[in-house]
């Protein structure tokens, strides 16, 4: 998967002049926490809803609510916006997207295609994608095993679900107790708890979870 394929759009761009009251309506209006800075088509900050608050006068301020607002209003995007703006091509892959803002400790990358914004991919479009990875939304038999890391195990895996009838309708690999395991989750249909557990018993180190999930769990 592509991050063209899951990021936002029509971007929702700032312009530099903007005043901070104009923006935090818009950003309420849209329902949005971030969004890029464009001037003359280009790409030249991003602002988010943190420095919209971090821009706000301390509530101890002994300013008055007017005073307050006339200095907001002399306030504009390109005072608080961040100018050193990380960026992520529409065809990286979405995985790739992720590390890029943990490893950086951010919520959104603008989205580039020839040099010009063309979307944003954030944390909530990446909550989704892990929804559907986990089938969160789908009826199933879910489980969680604890398996040793090595060739063919995922295999068998597999196939002692597929020999009881089961059909995968998500399956996830994560990182295990120590480099030498892996954990499981995946998600099962046509096939019971009982029948599940016996076909991957003697395959897995552990099952530590087995639950029948409905769309409203």
């Amino acid at each position: 998967m592509l991050v063209e394929q899951r990021m936002s759009r029509p971007v929702i761009a700032i312009h530099p002049d903007m005043p901070i009251h104009d923006v935090r309506k818009l950003f309420s209006q849209e329902n949005i926490r971030r969004a890029p800075v464009i001037k003359n088509g280009e790409l030249i900050g991003i602002v988010s809803d943190q420095d919209l608050i971090d821009a706000a006068p301390s509530p101890a301020t002994s300013l008055s609510v007017w005073e307050m607002n006339y200095l907001l209003s002399k306030i504009q995007i390109k005072d608080i916006m961040t100018k050193d703006v990380i960026t992520i091509d529409e065809d990286t892959p979405i995985e790739q997207a992720a590390r890029i803002m943990v490893d950086n400790k951010i919520g959104g990358l603008p989205v580039m295609r020839f040099g010009k914004v063309v979307g944003m991919i954030t944390e909530t479009d990446l909550f989704k994608v892990f929804l559907e990875l986990m089938g969160a939304r789908e009826k199933g038999v879910r489980v969680t095993a604890l398996v040793e890391d090595r060739p063919g195990v995922l295999g068998e895996i597999t196939q002692a679900i597929t020999d009881v009838g089961g059909n995968f309708i998500a399956f996830g690999q994560f990182t295990g107790e120590d480099v030498s395991t892996k954990f499981l989750t995946f998600k099962v249909v046509n096939a019971s708890e009982k029948d599940i557990k016996a076909a991957i018993w003697d395959i897995a180190k552990e099952v530590q979870d087995i639950r029948t999930c409905s769309t409203n769990d």
